[in-house]
């Protein structure tokens, strides 16, 4: 059967869903900063933002030089900002070896960025489940209230055109966001807005969530969050009630798996039936991460080598 059958019907009109992930809180809000400002204190800690300079190279670089004659008479050195990125993030390089980085500005007494100090922490970091994008400075600045997060640039397009993957690879992909669902839980944290708009990869195997602006620390002692604005919304948070915030997440990993099955041609019936429970109207019924990740080994142990090279169908 077709993943895209198991998908529920979802409308982006939903009160509960947006594409900015908005958080009234204050301390949470998208931050808009004045990139010029911070400039120099960046490139001071060593990372480089990106200017008109590097982006008419990488226009020409890829063989698109009518878009660098579009920027045409701007100051070479004047910071060049992403248009298709919100204003808190911008493109870089580090210093040190040319890597690409993406840089984020925080609130610095935000819930985010208290998570990715803590994912980020040396003890954290090595963990293997822990499936986080590489952070290489946090700079703060107090009198401005503001943060940045300084990590590795990976990519949204998880799928390349001409490189289809096999069996094995994908199943580890879903593993990963698996693992690191569970690393999250164990730790209290409830990441809030997991979907594939929010996963990256580096296409060399690792795959990592982002977006923790709607993400908590989840008090032992009552477990709850009041009605959620993530992109993926389970059945019980359209109403003025109290979740389960790790039933939230269980539920939205189950859409992305069958969302990823749909974009990759992949058509597993053992993992729908994983998927199933994890979509249960009543979040009292859904397994817990813990559990889905026993069944998911289970399942992927079972499948034959001569399965698991089996290419997409896009069924």
């Amino acid at each position: 059967m077709s993943p895209s059958a198991w998908i529920p019907d979802i409308s982006c009109s939903s009160p509960l869903s947006s594409e900015s992930s908005f958080d009234e809180d204050e301390v949470n809000y998208r931050m808009k900063p004045y990139w010029p400002k911070y400039r120099i204190l960046i490139k001071n800690l060593g990372f480089r933002l990106e200017t008109v300079r590097d982006v008419k190279a990488y226009y020409k670089l890829i063989g698109m030089p009518e878009q660098a004659e579009q920027l045409k008479g701007l100051v070479e050195d004047a910071l060049c900002p992403d248009a298709g990125l919100p204003d808190n993030l911008f493109r870089g390089t580090r210093i040190a070896d040319g890597s690409k980085i993406m840089v984020k500005a925080v609130h610095r007494r935000s819930r985010e960025l208290e998570i990715i100090r803590f994912l980020s922490s040396p003890a954290m970091r090595r963990h293997p489940m822990n499936h986080c994008i590489p952070v290489h400075d946090l700079i703060e600045v107090a009198e401005d209230n503001i943060a940045f997060i300084v990590m590795e640039q990976w990519s949204s397009q998880l799928i390349i055109n001409d490189a289809p993957c096999c069996l094995r690879l994908f199943l580890a992909a879903i593993r990963s966001c698996v693992e690191h669902c569970l690393f999250m839980h164990r730790h209290h944290i409830a990441h809030l807005d997991i979907s594939l708009r929010n996963l990256l990869t580096d296409y060399k195997g690792h795959y990592a969530y982002i977006d923790f602006e709607l993400s908590r620390r989840v008090d032992v002692s009552d477990p709850r969050v009041f009605g959620r604005r993530g992109t993926e919304v389970p059945p019980e948070c359209g109403h003025d009630t109290f979740c389960d915030p790790y039933k939230v997440d269980v539920w939205a990993l189950g859409i992305l798996i069958l969302r990823a099955c749909k974009l990759a041609g992949f058509c597993i019936p053992e993992l729908i039936e994983i998927v199933k429970p994890m979509l249960h109207e009543d979040p009292a019924q859904r397994p817990s991460i813990e559990t889905v990740l026993h069944t998911y080994n289970l399942m992927t142990s079972s499948l034959s080598p001569e399965r698991l090279l089996m290419l997409p169908d896009f069924c």
